[in-house]
């Protein structure tokens, strides 16, 4: 049984321990390797780009269509696109976007409390009161 055991012993010590360092050295090698790999490729993407705007009219179109920048003495118009359906969504958020209301129906648009169904604000306990005060997170 003792020799057994110092044979098991000298095993790991020889081979195990050495061979289970060389396994994670070769998978940082790996990964490594796949690394500089990726970079390469990326660095000849890159000479590629560089080499297709070395010319002044490429680079100039390339700085008007990305950056939006213009020649010396020129001016940048830029035309936003519109809403294509001819409607403003409510939730757009800008009051200025909202469609115009007709003078006829503004009478239509004066809620009256009673009906409405909504609360006023100092409806319920101080402490109710105090509650929708400080839930300022919402």
């Amino acid at each position: 049984m003792l020799p057994l055991a110092v044979v098991t012993a000298m095993f790991m010590l020889v081979a195990w321990f050495p061979l289970s360092t060389w396994w994670h050295q070769q998978a940082q090698l790996n990964a490594t390797a796949a690394q500089i790999i990726a970079i390469q490729q990326q660095e000849r993407a890159l000479k590629l780009e560089a080499k297709s705007i070395s010319t002044k009219s490429s680079a100039t179109l390339l700085a008007r269509q990305q950056y939006q920048l213009v020649a010396p003495g020129q001016s940048l118009i830029q035309v936003l696109p519109g809403d294509q359906s001819g409607s403003v969504s409510a939730s757009s958020g800008d009051p200025g976007l909202q469609p115009l209301v007709s003078p006829s129906s503004a009478s239509t648009l004066i809620v009256n409390p009673r009906t409405s169904g909504v609360k006023h604000a100092s409806a319920g306990g101080f402490f109710t009161r105090l509650v929708r005060t400080l839930e300022f997170w919402r």
